[in-house]
């Protein structure tokens, strides 16, 4: 007897997981405006139909893309192993990490800049972002207070204030990076570009608080 091959599915966490990183590279290149959930649907190979069953509109799929990418970068940054080091080293592992993760994922960036643009327009729910930001905060506070014990640092008095400007600061040659770019003269997207920056905007916040000269 002739056997029948039978096509296996995967499993619905599979299928979510292609889902969401075809919809990402969507969203990151064409916005949320441009994307087409036709488009998404056949990058990965299912149909429009089962994605407004899993999501109901565009634009939930696209505040699920922000939580999943928030989930992963909050993630890392928590877990960032950096409680052994001085309190200075600490801090400059951390805000490079800040700026590696933007570095090493070529849609972050855009993705980043569209989902601004959408909570700025939009009355949206609480997220994953927004969730997991008080524990960074944390990390933070645990790091600039150590320094500020041993005599390496100033007194931070506000952590959220100090965290919200490192991450401007060292997101911005990728999230402004057309302003940033004119002014330094350098393309913030290129090597040199982004060595430049990433050793800049991690001496400034540095220093900014240092009571010792900050180390090149």
């Amino acid at each position: 007897m002739k056997k029948t091959s039978v096509r296996t599915e995967p499993n619905k966490r599979d299928t979510l997981n292609r889902l969401l990183d075809v919809a990402r590279q969507e969203f990151s290149k064409k916005g949320l405006s441009g994307a087409r959930i036709e488009d998404i649907a056949r990058g990965a190979g299912i149909t429009k139909q089962l994605i407004y069953h899993y999501y109901g509109s565009k634009e939930r799929l696209f505040s699920a893309v922000l939580d999943e990418s928030s989930q992963r970068i909050m993630a890392e940054l928590i877990a960032l192993e950096v409680e052994h080091l001085a309190p200075t080293a600490a801090l400059r592992a951390l805000l490079n990490c800040c700026f590696d993760q933007y570095r090493d994922d070529p849609f972050l960036g855009a993705l980043a800049l569209e989902g601004i643009r959408y909570h700025d327009a939009n009355d949206t729910p609480r997220n994953i972002f927004a969730d997991r930001s008080p524990a960074l905060a944390e990390k933070f506070d645990n790091i600039l207070k150590r320094g500020a014990q041993c005599g390496e640092f100033k007194t931070v008095e506000d952590t959220r204030l100090f965290l919200a400007t490192a991450a401007l600061l060292t997101s911005g040659g990728f999230t402004n990076h057309y302003s940033v770019s004119v002014l330094i003269g350098v393309d913030t997207r290129s090597a040199q570009g982004m060595q430049l920056w990433r050793q800049y905007s991690a001496d400034f916040i540095i220093s900014s608080i240092s009571l010792t000269p900050t180390p090149v």
